[in-house]
């Protein structure tokens, strides 16, 4: 069955793409749930007003993420955890510990979209990434202190 993107779906493609999958995955799933189309010559018109808007939408969203991205990357957030001996944290820093201490600096990030490199488990000063959009990553400053 050939079927047009409503939009980008991994692994399958991207808005406005013509995919062949199997009837049952088009007819069950992707129909159904409004991410794809019947391949027809109607279709493919439907599909072009609809990318229009779609890259109209996703400038306007990246031009508020760039703009953001500028915001955080001045933005230094600090993050107190119990300590050990020789400076060693009970636990890691998590995407969640830093979405929320920037929750309460008035940044709403989900967790998700917070990338960590490698484990945080001891003090000091770590870059972590922030993806605001599919296209602008952000650093983001992390001070990892002592409650104490």
């Amino acid at each position: 069955m050939k079927v047009i993107l409503r939009q980008d779906l991994d692994n399958l493609g991207s808005i406005g793409d013509v995919v062949e999958v199997k009837n049952g995955y088009g007819r069950n799933y992707l129909i159904p749930r409004q991410y794809a189309y019947y391949a027809s010559p109607a279709a493919i018109q439907r599909i072009k007003f609809e990318r229009k808007q779609y890259d109209k939408r996703q400038e306007e969203q990246k031009a508020v993420a760039e703009s953001l991205a500028a915001k955080l990357a001045e933005l230094q957030v600090s993050i107190p955890m119990k300590v050990g001996e020789e400076g060693k944290l009970f636990g890691a820093v998590t995407g969640q510990a830093i979405a929320e201490q920037m929750g309460l600096m008035g940044h709403n990030i989900d967790r998700r979209d917070i990338i960590i490199d490698e484990p945080i488990k001891s003090l000091g000063v770590f870059s972590v990434k922030v993806k605001l959009h599919k296209d602008v990553v952000a650093p983001l400053k992390v001070w990892v202190i002592s409650e104490d």
